[in-house]
């Protein structure tokens, strides 16, 4: 029987040694004798700056079952080993059905593909982008002359938009699909440390190799991965069913589409919205990135003990009645990155390597946007995010350069002031156009981003430093559409579509997506829908 102790201390300067004592020392008052210990989880509690300390989770390997009174005393619990396919479940797809059609290999795809793969299905993946290296070099090549390839780009391409952008696997879902994917990644080249620390990432210099591991696997049992190769549309039968995924290259006879195409497919989009589908509108937010010295952030956050301590990570939000502002995807050691995946459009992320080592920390801070600003509508959505992005192209001068402007400004409402202690890190650092961001975002955005900049530095001295930097803009967080799916994943009225991913507005990253892409490949295959 294994038993999970939560909350228990561990020094700075050894963790693990420290856990483990800490965790055998309550198991003796309570009177359990363990075979072994594991640390599980392990994070920072820096609450108290004279008192920052680990708090791990510990899993004891009992030669005894212990009484409830034993439990009680020890605030533990009897872990139960998760499994991926339900005790019982039935399979309900033979190996001889038609080869099922992954639209996308991103996190949910990706994961989607895995499964269906090594389940006997030998499935195809369509991905509009290139293969992960390829995709790099292109990436690359933008950054360096500002020649965008439409196709295969931040956004687009092998691994999905959280290719570059740290690979944090982060996430507020509570699903037991989620371990499996940490094991997963761990199995196709990750760090083991993902399965411990309360905040994993991968690292952007790290997934491409995760990536082609997972791709190669799928092609070895059988399955395809067409690179380059974009869908144009989904020929259906006279009662909706999916016959066929029809692409540039011509159709693919199926029964079964898993639609995970990213939460920037708005051509995929637009085809769905004129054919009828279910779709509807959804909240999202846009913003801007915030750029901090590393060790400016380390220190108001850790004081003395950041040297023991991993880069700093923060995540802060404030609310006004109904719209909040928020800081997402914060990347210790950083870099600001030019995301755009239209002509004519500017767009930020951010990403960092495994060791995040750089100059800069770097962060959304994003303010949410309400059906009640577009109109409600899945056109009006998508016209929002992309109306802003081509104000930022022409305010960076129509090169793709950023539109970029000092905290101290932004507060002050003016602008000029040029970078000086911090240095941009967008597209090399030189790449930017000073400019007012109260003059792109919409004034409700632009006045609660300050309010929220004033807010945070309550909380982290010198968030609102007048040198830190703000670039502009970053509006795809998620996606602003759902499209909707009943509870067999299915889209309604077609059989054999499934929505799925963060781009279907199921899920709001890596390890979200992926856990909804083995949800989805679990319902075509056994029929499981939770």
């Amino acid at each position: 029987m294994k038993l999970l102790l939560h909350n228990v201390k561990a020094t700075l300067d050894d963790p693990e040694g420290s856990a483990i004592s800490s965790a055998e020392e309550n198991l003796r008052r309570a009177g359990i004798s363990a075979a072994s210990l594991t640390i599980t989880k392990r994070s920072v509690d820096a609450r108290k700056k004279n008192e920052i300390c680990y708090v791990c989770s510990v899993v004891a390997e009992v030669k005894k079952a212990p009484t409830p009174k034993q439990l009680q005393k020890l605030g533990a619990v009897v872990l139960k080993e998760d499994e991926l396919i339900p005790a019982g479940a039935v399979k309900i797809r033979p190996e001889n059905a038609p080869r099922p059609v992954i639209i996308g290999f991103g996190p949910a795809g990706m994961f989607a593909a895995l499964l269906l793969a090594e389940e006997g299905q030998r499935p195809i993946v369509l991905e509009r982008g290139d293969d992960v290296y390829t995709r790099a070099s292109r990436v690359e090549e933008f950054l360096r002359t500002g020649l965008l390839d439409t196709q295969s780009n931040i956004q687009f391409g092998a691994g999905g938009a959280g290719t570059f952008s740290d690979g944090k696997l982060i996430t507020r879902i509570n699903d037991s699909k989620c371990s499996y994917v940490l094991r997963r990644l761990c199995e196709f080249g990750a760090d083991p440390d993902i399965l411990v620390n309360a905040r994993p990432h991968i690292g952007s210099d790290r997934l491409p190799a995760v990536v082609e591991g997972i791709a190669e696997r799928i092609r070895s049992l059988g399955g395809e991965i067409r690179y380059r190769t974009r869908l144009t549309g989904i020929r259906t039968g006279i009662r909706g069913e999916v016959v066929a995924a029809v692409t540039e290259n011509g159709e693919i006879a199926t029964d079964t589409v898993v639609l995970a195409i990213g939460h920037s497919a708005r051509d995929t989009y637009r085809y769905l919205i004129d054919g009828g589908y279910t779709i509807e509108a959804k909240p999202f937010s846009v913003g801007v990135r915030i750029e901090h010295l590393q060790e400016d952030v380390n220190y108001a956050m850790y004081g003395a003990a950041a040297e023991k301590l991993p880069p700093a990570e923060y995540n802060l939000s404030y609310r006004e009645g109904d719209r909040g502002v928020y800081s997402f995807c914060m990347c210790p050691g950083g870099t600001v990155m030019a995301a755009a995946s239209e002509e004519g459009g500017v767009v930020t992320n951010g990403m960092s390597n495994s060791a995040r080592d750089g100059r800069n920390s770097n962060s959304a801070l994003a303010v949410s946007v309400l059906p009640s600003d577009f109109g409600g509508t899945p056109d009006g959505a998508i016209e929002f995010q992309r109306k802003l992005e081509r104000a930022a192209f022409m305010a960076g001068g129509r090169n793709y350069n950023a539109p970029l402007q000092t905290v101290g400004d932004f507060l002050a409402c003016k602008q000029g002031s040029a970078p000086t202690r911090i240095a941009s890190t967008y597209r090399g650092g030189d790449h930017y156009t000073l400019c007012d961001l109260h003059n792109l975002l919409p004034s409700f955005a632009g006045d609660l981003l300050a309010t929220g900049i004033r807010r945070f530095a309550r909380q982290i001295e010198g968030f609102d430093a007048p040198d830190a930097l703000l670039t502009g803009l970053e509006t795809r967080t998620s996606a602003p559409l759902r499209i909707l799916r009943g509870v067999d994943r299915q889209s309604p009225g077609h059989p054999g579509l499934y929505p799925c991913g963060e781009g279907a507005g199921y899920a709001g990253g890596i390890t979200s997506a992926a856990t909804d892409g083995l949800g989805t490949a679990l319902a075509i295959l056994y029929g499981v829908s939770h």
